[in-house]
């Protein structure tokens, strides 16, 4: 499980954004990290201005895109999809795709995140030892080619995700023991120990019904290019460049607003700018660079489209690997977290369309705590030249660090050497860092293995509850306070940390039923990173959609979900 884990944690962050698989080379530091910056800035300019970039003829989906007839939405996105078999979809767009094509046994409120029932029809009765889950089903669903729903086929769908090894499989795994039909519409799990977040994870779309005649459990069975579920809409047809629904008119619950929905896929953002602000999309969707999202912004009332701004809970981080020396001295790793000064990075990378981090929480739950900003501001030199000295450095004896993050992340490329440039400018002579990069696949592949001092890295969370911030990083399965994680979900991520406390108040709070006692568990969490510093939060992306006039019910949900079926467009 270490190592599916560990390719786990890669894949969500190389789908995650949506990238595509490349061999590009390191790069050189042929320019200073600030000049590097503003020559890309100048680039991303141009492109946004000029049209830079792939012609728009040479893209197949550019070629085709178009604003929709009558009431169906055309929507760009620069996402890909991978595969549409929910025992196998572990990348944010085919999970946007599944949560509209099918259903799952609970949901959210649409615009909060207050769980609601969905194919269940009341929220489940839980066993005072917390480990029997009872739900009671819907009986009045059908799938796209007719057949029936009932928790015969919800525990088939449930195991099959289990059983069949695909990318998300352990998430359910890992924590169920049983699950099975107790009655016609009557679902029973039984977990293997208690976790409070369960029916939050109930919510993940993999956890979607589909017909048993038409997929099997097998391991490594899958079916990439195809779906049936329950949901609002019908796969009408999938491709690598186009993705079109069709309205279910039999759907059980809300019809949607609108009478299909057309995804074209582009090959780059400058292509999916173009078709956009020339009226060839309804709605632009991820993901477009930070000068083209500030070109938008300052055109939008010229050139009559909505701007569409929200919070997400993608969070971005440096791991330190403290099985590489002088990281394993905590006042190094201290005076590193004293060093990084976020609103710079905010600024000059992202131009301000982040919002600075300071917890692995990310700042929508209630429980988060600013703690790295508490212990340690932003750009606090004099700390960081506190710390260092004690640690033994000196301006003849410096401190020097490495950054490594994926090539094909342009954004981290920028990250990089802006902190490169400002942790040098801020202790002349006392720090030298160097900036190495590694090809997505090699970075993550050898992650575990203690190659690298320090990874630039995000998260997209599993389930929205605070447990898949803290768990995934923090929590170690083997090892001991000498020889740090040996075998868990920190050696997954590259710092290896090991904490007996953590590990006492991760379980305690996965196990907890009262809220308020797990939001105090959360916050003493908080305060071992900010003490430990295995990982320095770093910033929280903003999600932006662009939709043109006329179009309507646009909207990126707080758990990151984008209903299509709240979308209408005027005659």
């Amino acid at each position: 499980m270490v190592g599916f884990n560990r390719l786990r944690q890669g894949w969500r962050w190389f789908w995650g954004l949506g990238l595509r698989w490349s061999k590009i080379g390191p790069l050189r530091p042929a320019r200073s990290p600030l000049s590097f910056a503003v020559l890309f800035s100048l680039c991303l300019a141009l492109v946004v201005a000029c049209g830079g970039g792939p012609d728009s003829a040479s893209d197949p989906a550019a070629g085709e895109a178009g604003g929709t007839e009558g009431g169906r939405i055309a929507i760009g996105t620069t996402l890909s999809a991978r595969t549409l078999d929910p025992a196998d979809a572990y990348e944010i767009f085919p999970g946007i795709l599944l949560h509209n094509l099918g259903d799952q046994l609970y949901t959210y409120v649409p615009g909060t995140t207050d769980l609601a029932p969905q194919l269940a029809t009341d929220l489940p009765t839980i066993s005072n030892d917390g480990l029997i889950y009872t739900i009671p089903l819907r009986e009045d669903v059908t799938f796209h080619d007719g057949s029936a729903f009932n928790a015969e086929v919800m525990a088939f769908s449930i195991q099959r995700f289990m059983e069949n090894g695909g990318r998300p499989a352990f998430l359910l795994a890992e924590k169920i023991d049983t699950v099975e039909a107790t009655e016609d519409y009557e679902l029973t799990i039984i977990l293997k120990s208690p976790f409070a977040a369960f029916t939050a994870l109930l919510t993940f779309w993999g956890v979607t019904p589909i017909p048993p005649d038409q997929y099997t459990i097998g391991e490594g069975q899958f079916i990439p290019d195809s779906f049936i579920g329950t949901g609002p809409y019908k796969l009408a047809s999938f491709g690598s460049d186009a993705i079109k629904l069709d309205v279910n008119e039999d759907y059980w619950g809300e019809k949607p607003a609108n009478e299909g929905i057309d995804i074209q896929i582009f090959t780059s953002p400058a292509n999916l700018y173009n078709t956009f602000t020339t009226g060839g999309l309804d709605v632009a969707y991820q993901t477009l660079d930070p000068d083209q999202i500030v070109s938008l912004e300052e055109g939008a009332d010229q050139g009559g489209w909505q701007v569409i701004e929200a919070g997400t809970t993608v969070v971005n981080y440096m791991s330190l690997n403290q099985k590489i020396e002088p990281l394993n001295d905590v006042r190094v790793r201290q005076a590193i977290a004293a060093m990084i000064d976020r609103n710079l990075v905010n600024e000059r990378v992202f131009k301000g369309q982040a919002e600075p981090l300071y917890s692995l929480i990310p700042t929508s739950f209630e429980v988060y705590e600013p703690v790295m900003k508490e212990a340690y501001g932003d750009g606090n030199f004099d700390q960081a030249r506190e710390l260092l000295t004690e640690a033994g450095f000196s301006e003849t004896n410096p401190f020097t660090f490495e950054i490594w993050y994926p090539s094909a992340s342009t954004p981290r490329a920028i990250v990089a050497n802006t902190l490169k440039e400002s942790f040098e400018a801020g202790l002349p002579g006392l720090v030298q860092v160097e900036v190495q990069t590694a090809e997505g696949a090699t970075l993550w592949g050898n992650i575990d293995k203690g190659i690298y001092p320090s990874v630039l890295a995000n998260w997209y969370p599993d389930y929205y509850d605070v447990d898949t911030f803290v768990q995934p990083f923090l929590s170690c399965d083997q090892g001991s306070e000498a020889t740090l994680c040996d075998s868990g979900a920190s050696q997954s991520n590259g710092s290896f940390y090991y904490s007996q406390k953590a590990n006492d108040l991760i379980a305690a709070q996965r196990a907890e039923q009262d809220p308020a006692v797990r939001e105090d568990l959360f916050r003493q969490i908080q305060d071992l990173l900010a003490a430990d510093v295995p990982y320095i939060p770093l910033w929280q992306n903003k999600d932006y959609v662009f939709s043109q006039a006329g179009v309507a019910g646009v909207a990126i949900q707080p758990t990151q979900q984008f209903l299509f079926w709240q979308i209408s467009k005027g005659s």
